[in-house]
C-alpha cells in the first residue's frame, strides 16, 4: 500500500502541495479560528518566538532567508519587475527556482503579482507593503556582507590552512 507521507510541521511545501486537511480552515472560517487537531500541536507557538521548533515564524523565515529570497525581496526593492527582469536581475537562478520561490513570497503576502489582462499576459511583481518594511533590513544584511565580505574570505583562507587569523 503507498502511503502519503506526513510533511513536518513548518517545512516548505513544494509548489502545488496539498495542505494537510486539518491545515486548510472550512470556506467562510478565518484560519487563526480553526483549533488545532492534535494535542501535540496545541501548543504552536504564537508569540513569534522563532527558536521553538513548533513557531509558524520560522517557515516564514525560511522563506525570507533562504538564497533566492532574500535576493527577490532586494531586486524588488526599487519598484516592480517583470519575470524575466528578475532573473536577469538574479544571476544564476533558474526560471524553476525563481518562479518557485515567487510563488511562496507572494503566498507569504511579501510580494504581489500583477497580471495584465494583454495578449500575451504582462505579469510583474512587486512588494508588498510587508515586503517594503522587510527590504530594509535585508538591504542592510546584504550590504554588510558586500563590506565584510574579503575579511570572511581572509578568515576561510586561514582556517582552511590551519593558521591563525591576523
Amino acid at each position: 500500500m503507498n502511503a502519503v507521507p506526513t510533511p513536518r510541521p513548518g517545512a516548505l511545501q513544494p509548489p502545488g502541495a496539498l495542505a494537510p486537511p486539518e491545515a486548510v480552515p472550512p470556506p467562510g472560517v478565518a484560519p487563526s479560528s480553526v483549533a488545532p487537531s492534535s494535542g501535540a500541536q496545541s501548543s504552536v507557538a504564537a508569540d513569534g518566538d522563532a527558536f521553538r521548533g513548533d513557531c509558524p515564524g520560522r517557515t516564514v523565515l525560511d522563506h525570507v532567508t533562504s538564497r533566492w529570497g532574500v535576493l527577490i525581496l532586494a531586486s524588488l526593492r526599487a519598484g516592480p519587475l517583470r519575470f524575466y527582469e528578475l532573473r536577469d536581475r538574479i544571476g544564476g537562478i533558474s526560471e524553476k527556482m525563481l518562479s518557485q520561490n515567487l510563488r511562496v513570497l507572494v503566498r507569504d503576502g511579501l510580494v504581489d503579482r500583477e497580471v495584465e489582462p494583454t495578449v500575451p499576459p504582462k505579469v510583474s511583481y512587486a512588494l508588498t507593503s510587508l515586503g517594503r518594511e522587510l527590504s530594509d533590513p535585508l538591504q542592510s544584511l546584504i550590504d554588510w556582507i558586500a563590506t565584510r565580505t574579503p575579511q570572511i574570505v581572509a578568515a576561510q583562507r586561514c582556517h582552511d590552512l590551519g593558521t591563525p587569523e591576523s
